[in-house]
């Protein structure tokens, strides 16, 4: 079965900075898999590492069974899709389509027709034989997608291709992704750091922090299972309300969140997940606690929680509130229209939906239940480092800025 398995990755710049950290996992034939992350997390170096653009410190890349670790980038069995123009300018639509085939010593007549047949999926028939510089902008992205496909490789890679496009277009661009992924044979490796692309798109999504990997799972199980209190923020918007140094009490065998002066009993479900709930009850171990704005609303009573409310804002189709919880905690819940700022409510939650954080390691102590529904990937069972162990791990290896300083 084609696709695309990394061991153990790690890679380190001649500055000494570190840009992935043992990293790990694994697609299928015909996949989608989405790679996520901020600035600086690694996951346009991974695609370059998984491409033979750069070359990792340690771990192996296997691409449809065969390991490549050490091939030259002309040499793997993939295509990769670079961030804005990547059009040999001196060449047509035509033979910049047919470029990697040619190189390949494929002859004139197969490259013919693949060419004219991506052209004709791409709507690039009428602009075959025009350089880059007589084309709109997505006209030269559609031919830049065209050569990567042209190839019918084992995997296909995009490093951010909508970047610098507009809203309309860079919807177009997307489209035409999709498409194709429906079309083609191998597994499809796309990174960005738009989470809204990542959620329309993505078959599985791996998040990366800082060259970390966090986790590896559909949408839906990152929302709804993240597996650390990062997963938790970076999937979903707004973001997850978080309240921290918060204790488990237990009393007449019903468990309550206690955060200042206010508290927060614990539905039958949570319980159920909470893996050691009596170790934090009884030894005072704090723990965060993770409210969706979703699954919190603004009522006038029956609220589990008081508030005062700062701000009401809209996003065009919702209504969300921020309000201030005991005089110090700040949450945006979904609000009502008719509520003013500076008026006093109640937060309804809906206490099954309530996701439980230790308050060091930050991973997630709720397991997983019946609601979880697996791909049968082995990486969806990995669990990242703690926040101290990542945190001393980038402490650690931060290259020294003073050595290159005049003395």
């Amino acid at each position: 079965m084609a696709g695309l398995k990394l061991n153990g990755i790690n890679m380190v710049y001649p500055s000494g900075e570190t840009a992935l950290r043992d990293v790990s996992l694994e697609t299928g034939d015909k996949e989608f898999l989405v790679v996520v992350g901020g600035a600086n997390s690694g996951k346009s170096t991974l695609l370059k590492i998984i491409a033979g653009l750069e070359e990792p410190v340690s771990g192996t890349v296997v691409v449809d069974g065969k390991d490549v670790t050490e091939a030259d980038a002309k040499d793997r069995d993939l295509a990769m899709v670079l961030r804005g123009n990547t059009l040999f300018a001196n060449m047509n639509v035509y033979d910049n389509m047919g470029f990697g085939l040619k190189q390949r010593k494929v002859s004139q007549t197969v490259i013919d027709q693949r060419v004219k047949a991506a052209a004709n999926i791409l709507g690039l028939t009428e602009v075959l034989y025009r350089k880059p510089k007589m084309l709109t902008a997505a006209e030269r992205q559609r031919a830049a997608i065209g050569r990567a496909i042209v190839r019918e490789p084992s995997v296909y890679l995009f490093d951010e291709p909508l970047a610098g496009l507009d809203e309309k277009l860079g919807k177009e661009i997307l489209n035409i992704i999709v498409n194709l992924q429906a079309r083609m044979e191998g597994a499809f490796v796309y990174a960005t750091k738009n989470l809204s692309e990542a959620l329309a798109i993505g078959t599985r999504i791996a998040v990366l922090k800082e060259g970390f990997l966090q986790q590896i799972d559909t949408p839906a199980n990152l929302y709804d299972y993240p597996v650390n209190a990062y997963v938790a923020f970076y999937i979903g918007s707004p973001a997850i309300n978080f309240i921290k140094d918060v204790k488990i009490r237990k009393e007449s065998g019903r468990y309550s969140a206690e955060f200042g002066g206010e508290s927060l009993e614990l539905s039958e479900k949570v319980v159920a997940r909470f893996e050691n709930i009596d170790e934090y009850a009884e030894n005072g171990k704090t723990v965060v606690l993770g409210i969706r704005p979703e699954d919190a609303a603004l009522v006038s009573t029956g609220g589990e929680l008081k508030c005062k409310v700062n701000k009401i804002e809209t996003d065009g189709e919702n209504v969300f509130a921020e309000c201030n919880v005991n005089g110090g905690t700040s949450m945006i819940v979904c609000g009502q229209s008719d509520v003013k700022n500076g008026e006093n409510a109640e937060i309804k939650i809906d206490c099954d939906r309530v996701y439980v954080f230790d308050g060091l390691t930050r991973l997630t102590l709720l397991k997983r239940d019946e609601g979880y529904k697996g791909t049968g990937h082995k990486d969806a069972d990995f669990v990242p480092l703690s926040f101290e162990e990542e945190q001393r791990l980038t402490r650690k290896s931060a290259p020294d800025k003073t050595k290159n300083k005049r003395k």
